[in-house]
Parts: C-alpha cells; structure tokens; sequence
C-alpha cells in the first residue's frame, strides 16, 4: 500500500497505509497501464478511449441507454427527403479548454482527418460512408453519404472532436508524437490538469461546460491513478485510496464479500484473442489457423482463467449488439479435436507418434506465443496445454507492454502468434481496423491478413440499412471464421470494483465512465 499512497501523494494528501482525508471533490480511478494518448484518432487504448469520449472532449452526439442517439453538441439534427444528407445545429457555447470557441470547423476538422489515410486512425472505416461535409456558417454541419442511411451512424457518437486551432499545422506524421498526445486541450466536462508520465493523470472540474449538455461534473477533480498490480489495485479499494479499479476475477468474491466495496460486472466492448501473423509460415495456412482455433477448450479457458466473467466465443461479433448472432452453446470438445488434427494432416504437418510434436519437412510445429501477461499467465498456461494435445509445442514470452506494441505493429511481422485483448466499439469499427486493406499499418493490423472478399464484406456492412445489417456483417463474421487470421477466444465481461461512497455510477456497453459526471462520493461521516 505504501506505493500505492506514495504514488497519489501530491493530489490526495494520502499517507502511507491508510485513507486520510483527502481533498473534498476528488474521484480516484485505477487504470492497469499508463493511457496511450490522449489524442482519440489514433489511440486505441481502451481507457484513454473512455476518457477522451466521456470526460475530455466531446462527441456530435450521444447514446442512451437503448443504444440510440440523442443530442449532445449536435442540439438537433434533420435529414433530406432521400436520407443521404443530414444537417446539424450545434450548440454556440461549448469552448475548449484554452477558451477557444468549438465551432462546425472542428467538426469538419475531425472527420476529415480521421479518414486520412496518412493518420492511420483506427476509425477511418467508420467514415467511407461520408462522401463530404460542409460548413455552411459557425453552429452548422452538412454531412453527405455516399448512400442513403436508414439511422445516425453511431461514429458520430464515438469519435470525439478534435481542436483543429491546436492540430492543423501539425503534419498527420507527427500526431502520435506531438505534446497533444500527453498534455491536450479538450472542450469536455473534464479538463487536463497534470500527468505524470507512467503514474497518473489528473483532469479538474469545466465550471463552463454549457448546461445544455449535462452542465458542469458533480465532483471536482478525478485522477487516472496507473496501478498494474491486482492486489494492490484490491488493497487500494479497501483502503480507500481508490475508488474504481478492475479487479481480477480470482478477487471478485472478495469484492462482493466486503461491505464497504460493490463489484460490478458490465458487458464491455472487449474481445481477448489470439492474432496470428499470416505473412509466415505456418500462419499463411488457413488449415493452421483453423486447426489451433479449434484446438482451445474456451469453456474451460472462461471458467479457469477469469472465474466466468466471459463470454466463451462463438463468433468475431461480440455479445450485446443487434447484429449479434444467438450464443451457440454447443461444444463437441472431441469433434474439434478430431478436426483440428485433420486440418493440420492435410496441411502437412503430422505426429512421429500420439504423444510427439507434429512435424513437416523435419521441422517442428514449435511455436512462439507473445504476451503481456494475464496475471497469473493461467490463459498462456491453458492455451499451452491445449495445444500440446494437438502435437504444437508453445513457448511463452512476455513482453513489457510498449515493446508488445512496437512488435505487433510492425510492417514486417517479425513474430508467430499473440495473445492480446482487442478494444471493440458499437459500430464494429475494431473490425475494419484489424483486416481492411484500406487500413493496413494501422494501429490494430496486429495480423498482416487482408483480402479483397473480406474488403467488400466490410464496405457492405458499414453500408447496410438496419434491415439488412444482420446478414451484412453475419457474411463478415462468415469469411473470419473460414479464414481465421485472429482465433476469438472470449468475449469479456468487466469486472470493476467501486468504493460503496461512489454514487450514480453506470457502467454499460457505453463504457465504465458513461456517467462519470455524475459521480459523486459521501466524505466520511
């Protein structure tokens, strides 16, 4: 707990190993790892997404909690007699943070560089349905499809705007590296006060945030405390030091069981899987891909590893949206076996003996997992077993966080396969953001896979009317699960524990800081 105290020391007047007072108005929350960027075009670190979108900048609009969309800057939006066009009426008095007017330019701003291809935004599949935007004065937007729409579509919800006084005369290049990115100017509810780098981020109360649009936060200060350990992250709940904090599944129980604390557990846009590099043998072999996809046992894995706090995955499309497809709960364990050992003779690669790694050519099916680490490596142990059955030897290598990053990124995909979680979105942008080619070396093509079928599919999708949106993106999900360039192991359920002080927290598939303006925390008596 001492690292803990001493890393809020400063913000909260915390001493060593107990809750003192701190300054009244002052929310804590625990992030596992320091925010990518704040700069939402280009990050897609899923906390620094929640933070930019619900506290330090603003989006057109909003989603309720039906998932449709109601004003937010946008006050009141009209659409033409045939549906490709769709007008807004902004609100005249949002400013950024440095006192700057937020104007229909910073909306015109945004959009256009988010589908810059030189950017490289993991959202810029979200755009190709724009054809343009115009900015007939200050407080009005004009948005052209290239077709006609039967609703808003919801990126107009996800992607925050971006200060185009502050980011025009920086080349697309230097976005990532710019002091934007860690010292930003908003024109959200929240403003920046301080980061330190690796420790934490401190946002402060926008006393002119308009009341139109929600008003100013009920708290006065929140602080992004970057805590990585699970213990100490749980120590910090009790202890008051933190009052939201993920917390592992083997400590949820210990949530629940203590009265002080509430463990909720939201459905999150949030898929762990395993990103095969396609660019190399074995990988460039769907059988391969196929065969180790259906090697996992993933009930076992949901129910090992996280305690059940998942969703075992039965498709590319995670639970919850509307085009998602019935949960199959069906799991023949013997006959994906006896398949995945089919698919990997055909491919070649074949057993000596029952109890010997496969080999083809005299070379073995030796392989290399990367990983970050999941906590207790149970998820790296399992998969490392359950490929051992199928004749596959896995070796484990854990990676600091940047390094991981750097790797999976790179052109040349220099590695064989990766454990990483993927931030997803109502829109189902993640999706274009790992396989179309259109985004190819961008922030999430994690695995080099990229087809002109799977490039169409996407378009249609993205394309479709809410009738035909179901099909669209089932045929998307068709030709992932045929050619598996990424093995979707589960769909995650969060699991968040908050002090029992914290009040009007909602926590959805909007995100865990949806309501974060309204959070308010009791003092002791």
């Amino acid at each position: 707990m001492a690292a803990l105290a001493a890393l809020l020391v400063g913000t909260l007047n915390v001493a060593a190993c107990s809750a003192s007072p701190r300054e009244p108005g002052t929310i804590v929350v625990a992030s596992g790892t320091d925010l990518e960027s704040a700069n939402p075009l280009v990050t897609v670190h899923p906390m620094a997404r929640q933070v930019q979108r619900h506290m330090l900048f603003v989006t057109l609009v909003r989603l309720d909690s039906l998932l449709q969309p109601v004003p937010y800057y946008a006050r009141e939006w009209q659409w033409s007699n045939d549906r490709r066009t769709v007008t807004f009426a902004l609100d005249r008095r949002l400013r950024w943070h440095d006192g700057t007017s937020t104007t229909a330019a910073d909306v015109a701003f945004t959009l256009m560089k988010a589908a810059d291809p030189g950017l490289g935004s993991p959202r810029r599949g979200d755009l190709d349905v724009v054809e343009s935007v115009d900015t007939p004065n200050a407080h009005t937007v004009v948005v052209r499809f290239r077709s006609p729409q039967a609703k808003l579509p919801v990126i107009f919800a996800e992607l925050p705007l971006v200060p185009k006084h502050v980011l025009d005369s920086v080349p697309v290049a230097r976005w990532r590296s710019h002091a934007f990115a860690t010292a930003p100017v908003g024109n959200g509810p929240f403003r920046f006060a301080s980061r330190r780098a690796g420790r934490q981020w401190r946002f402060v109360r926008n006393a002119d945030f308009p009341e139109a649009m929600g008003g100013p936060p009920k708290s006065q200060q929140l602080v992004v405390a970057v805590v990585d350990e699970a213990a100490t992250k749980f120590a910090g709940l009790v202890s008051g030091d933190l009052d939201v904090a993920g917390v592992s599944p083997t400590m949820a129980q210990l949530v629940r069981a203590d009265q002080s604390l509430r463990l909720m557990s939201p459905a999150v846009l949030f898929s762990t899987v395993l990103a095969y590099n396609t660019t190399r043998s074995p990988f460039n072999d769907p059988r391969v891909r196929r065969a180790l996809s259906l090697a996992v046992q993933r009930q076992r894995l949901v129910q090992a590893a996280v305690a059940g706090f998942a969703t075992p995955a039965t498709s590319a499309l995670p639970p919850g949206l509307p085009v998602t497809p019935p949960e199959d709960s069906t799991t023949d364990i013997v006959r994906r076996a006896h398949e995945a050992d089919t698919l990997l003779d055909a491919a070649g690669w074949r057993r000596p003996s029952p109890s010997a790694t496969r080999v083809r050519n005299g070379q073995p099916l030796a392989l290399t997992l990367l990983t970050v680490g999941s906590g207790d490596m149970a998820v790296e142990q399992l998969l490392q077993a359950d490929f051992a059955a199928r004749g596959i030897a896995l070796d484990i290598r854990v990676m600091e966080l940047a390094g991981f990053l750097a790797t999976i990124r790179q052109p040349d995909k220099q590695f064989d396969v990766v454990l990483t979680g993927v931030p997803g979105d109502i829109a189902l942008g993640h999706l274009s953001a790992l396989f179309d080619s259109r985004q190819r070396g961008g922030a999430l093509d994690y695995t080099g896979f990229h087809t002109p079928a799977l490039d169409a599919a996407l378009a249609a999708a993205r394309g479709s009317d809410a009738v035909g949106a179901r099909m669209a993106w089932a045929r998307v999900d068709s030709i992932l699960q045929h050619d598996m360039p990424v093995a979707w192991l589960y769909h995650a359920r969060g699991i968040q524990g908050r002090s029992a002080r914290l009040q009007n927290v909602v926590m959805d598939l909007r995100g865990e800081l949806v309501s974060v303006s309204q959070w308010t925390r009791r003092q002791d008596p």
